[in-house]
């Protein structure tokens, strides 16, 4: 009876979590899906504390208290600018749960370990280490505690390549000899090296990929210690998120034109110091809000373009406020969404959805492309690699190929940018060059107050 009941209980963890995912593709039915998916690990945790016959619920309980706590703590005092920080922070602490529960198996079982038992720890341990480093060290760089441009030296991926096979030598020893300590301490260490050495040649421009394949190695290292704990709820779990997160990288590579070896390995987003200066020495006419406001007054169709400036300043609510006020004005708003705009996937969304901007008016780069020619104004908010027309006109540019929003199309396209500087990609935007550009300077969040003010 307790089996069933146990094993009942992780079938509907199961459809809940299958459920929930499924309900993530829309913006309206997410946060609902969020709950199912919630609710599902609580039944579970529940379900998996029965089923080891815990006798003392001390510690247990203390956790619960302390990780609830941090938890809830985090949900209210981050900053949605911050978002993709945490996800690649969580990522982590999946990934260093794993590494946790292969060692304390290993030591549960130490010395007399199975050929089954030694394979799941070390896969298990592997895996959980290099995506608790990676994704530590992909949180420093979204924070700027590490740069965020790429850190190569010579002979890197040789050393990569050493390490691996370094790890994979030590676990075919270690199914050999299993009692050997030693080799265990050592493939946990390389591979937390490991995890920080592949992610550190990893440019800006890339991290929406990073975060999704280091969301699928956490679903991973929990699908291989499902093996180790023979539990079938886990492993469901970890394939799941594991599966998803590969999707989603690929989509993100599509959409960037990219193989996800060149994510890993082409060190994209390096910044050349000559290309810098080129880009930083190009003179434009710089506009005032007072100018734009003119054309805004008089346009049919907006569409706005927010990127990761828009996230930096915290101007999502007086976007908002003055689409609001131009609908008042008889014209027609618009959001377009490039798949790679910010910092991970759906960044963008996420900002636009806490300012309450109406889901029906976002729209994804496929279906809002065909609608710049007939927009009067493309109103940029600091996107600029992901509008660079250079992408589709210059075969030599390192973004040459990449899917793009198509501004250029559009009357007029009313830039917002704090200088000349380069995006991540470290190339000039041509959309700058345009007659019909009118480049704003400065804070997108005190530009957009003055066009609010102005309007009113």
């Amino acid at each position: 009876m307790r089996e069933n009941l146990i094993n009942s209980s992780y079938l509907i963890s199961a459809i809940l979590f299958i459920v929930g995912l499924k309900m993530m593709n829309s913006p309206k039915t997410a946060r609902a899906g969020n709950f199912y998916s919630a609710f599902g690990m609580l039944i579970a945790i529940c379900a998996t504390l029965l089923d080891k016959g815990i006798i003392d619920y001390k510690l247990i309980i203390l956790g619960l208290l302390i990780g609830s706590g941090i938890g809830a703590f985090l949900a209210i005092t981050v900053k949605m600018t911050q978002m993709p920080q945490i996800v690649g922070l969580l990522n982590g602490y999946g990934g260093l749960a794993s590494a946790l529960v292969a060692s304390a198996e290993y030591a549960r079982l130490y010395p007399h370990l199975s050929l089954y038992d030694t394979a799941t720890i070390v896969i298990t341990l592997f895996i959980g280490a290099i995506t608790f480093s990676g994704s530590v060290t992909a949180y420093g760089k979204l924070e700027g505690i590490i740069s965020g441009q790429p850190i190569t030296y010579p002979f890197q991926k040789t050393l990569n390549l050493f390490q691996f096979i370094a790890i994979v030598g030590g676990g075919i020893y270690l199914l050999m000899h299993p009692e050997n300590i030693t080799w265990f301490i050592v493939i946990g260490i390389i591979s937390l090296i490991l995890g920080i050495l592949l992610v550190i040649p990893i440019g800006g421009a890339d991290m929406p990929v990073i975060i999704c394949l280091l969301n699928s190695y956490s679903g991973m290292a929990g699908c291989a210690s499902g093996f180790i704990l023979s539990n079938y709820c886990l492993i469901i779990t970890g394939a799941l998120v594991g599966a998803s997160g590969i999707i989603l990288t690929q989509i993100m590579c599509k959409a960037m034109n990219r193989s996800m070896i060149n994510v890993m390995f082409g060190a994209f987003g390096k910044v050349d110091k000559s290309t810098l200066e080129k880009a930083k020495a190009v003179t434009v006419q710089a506009y005032t809000p007072e100018d734009a406001i003119v054309v805004l007054e008089s346009a049919s169709l907006v569409i706005i373009v927010p990127g990761y400036g828009l996230a930096v300043a915290q101007a999502q609510n007086n976007v908002r406020e003055l689409a609001d006020l131009l609908e008042k004005k008889g014209a027609e708003v618009k959001y377009a969404i490039h798949p790679v705009a910010g910092r991970m996937p759906g960044h963008m969304n996420i900002l636009l959805a806490e300012a309450n901007v109406p889901y029906e008016k976002l729209y994804e780069m496929d279906a809002i492309n065909s609608e710049f020619e007939r927009a009067d104004v493309a109103l940029v908010i600091g996107a600029n690699d992901v509008t660079n027309p250079a992408a589709k006109n210059n075969s030599k540019s390192p973004i040459y190929g990449m899917p793009i929003l198509e501004v250029e199309k559009a009357k007029t396209v009313i830039f917002m940018k704090r200088s000349m500087a380069p995006g991540f990609a470290g190339i000039e935007n041509e959309l700058f060059l345009l007659p019909k550009t009118m480049m704003l300077f400065g804070d997108a969040k005190d530009t957009v107050v003055k066009l609010v003010n102005l309007l009113k």
